[in-house]
């Protein structure tokens, strides 16, 4: 689950990771308001999106006068922003951030992440920080260190002085880079987050240490824990066929493609999109009904993606461990009926009871294109999308 930077800062603060003085806003008038009530002579209007690189974009501007924060806000608050984790689609603006100005001497970058390798949390951090972290991970990955954290000990005071004096913070500003990187692994630990990034931690020029941005992700699977990040869920920011997979359990990602894939298992689910990719089709999501699918769940699944104006045909594959072969049959029966489904359906079942499960599918009297293995499944797939075309 992804929040707002604005909504991040806030949950860091808490922890007392050091940040600038900020107010959200929904309209121009509240943004004209909000550099009002910081005062000053500079402020940054920032884009909210659940997603990186707006600066690149055109999200984040720099306003030296109460006009030009009016205009700033005016041009960025609705627009349609694109950036380079968007897609070419972008994401509309509803809301933005109205954050003091600053006087950066140097830019770092921080972050922590679940390493899967060692099965610890681990501390990345450069010297190189701002809007070009990727460039810097991919050209020159000398320059950035990582520290991966005992769960038991946690991030020590000397790792933590360690990786400030690595990354080139001086002298007299490593303590309180200490306790910032502390309190950011606290922050982590203790919400279940699966990301917490600071880009860029700034180094200001009177030696202070300030978060000028951050961006938290958090387990979604932890979620139960924390009804406090529940609540700061943003909905317009969410695809709405994702939510509504959510509300029946369905693990449900749309892609850009055109075949769906209806399948159980989030391994066997990745399989499925990757054979249909080696003969030439593109899937259209992945969509894992779990190992307990309904006849409900089926039918919801086949409704979710039927949305999609792109889909060409469905290709259900289900190994039936758990899940029996029959039951999922009869579930994708019910479901083509209940639609009244008008693509292509290609189904390969392998497992429980699957005799049983081929059966009720060939009696269905529905143009079912029934696929002896997983390669067979993606290549009909394939040829039924080219063939509708």
């Amino acid at each position: 689950m992804k929040i707002h930077e604005y909504q991040a800062k806030e949950i860091l603060k808490k922890y007392g990771v050091k940040t600038l003085r900020n107010v959200p806003c929904f309209s121009v008038d509240e943004a004209v308001a909000a550099g009002k009530a910081l005062g000053g002579k500079v402020w940054v209007v920032k884009a909210q999106i659940h997603a990186g690189g707006r600066g690149k974009g055109g999200g984040v501007k720099l306003a030296k006068s109460p006009e030009e924060l009016k205009t700033h806000a005016a041009s960025i608050l609705g627009m349609q922003l694109v950036t380079p984790q968007t897609g070419p689609e972008g994401q509309k603006v509803r809301r933005l951030l109205i954050e003091e100005g600053a006087d950066i001497k140097k830019e770092y970058y921080v972050a922590l992440v679940v390493d899967r390798v060692s099965q610890r949390v681990t501390l990345m951090a450069s010297s190189e920080g701002g809007m070009d972290i990727e460039e810097v991970a991919h050209k020159t990955p000398e320059k950035i260190h990582k520290v991966f954290i005992d769960p038991m000990a946690g991030l020590t005071d000397a790792q933590a002085e360690d990786t400030a004096r690595k990354i080139g913070v001086p002298a007299g500003s490593v303590a309180q880079a200490r306790d910032l990187l502390k309190a950011l692994y606290k922050a982590f630990d203790e919400t279940d987050a699966s990301l917490a990034e600071i880009n860029p931690l700034i180094l200001t020029g009177d030696g202070a240490i300030i978060a000028l941005d951050a961006k938290i992700n958090f387990d979604e699977n932890a979620l139960f824990r924390h009804p406090e990040v529940v609540a700061l869920r943003d909905l317009d920011e969410e695809n709405p066929a994702e939510i509504e997979a959510s509300k029946f359990g369905l693990s449900y990602i749309e892609l850009d493609g055109n075949i769906g894939c209806l399948v159980n298992g989030a391994g066997l689910a990745m399989a499925t999109m990757d054979i249909c990719k080696l003969y030439g089709g593109s899937p259209a999501n992945f969509l894992d009904v779990g190992g307990g699918a309904s006849t409900e769940k089926v039918t919801e699944a086949f409704k979710i993606m039927l949305k999609n104006p792109s889909l060409k045909a469905i290709l259900v594959n289900i190994f039936g461990g758990i899940m029996k072969c029959d039951v999922i049959a009869q579930g994708v029966v019910e479901a083509a009926r209940q639609v009244s489904l008008k693509v292509p359906l290609i189904v390969r079942l392998e497992g429980t009871n699957v005799e049983l499960g081929k059966k009720i599918l060939a009696e269905s009297g529905l143009p079912i294109l029934a696929a002896n293995n997983m390669a067979d499944a993606a290549q009909k797939a394939v040829k039924a999308v080219k063939e509708a075309a």
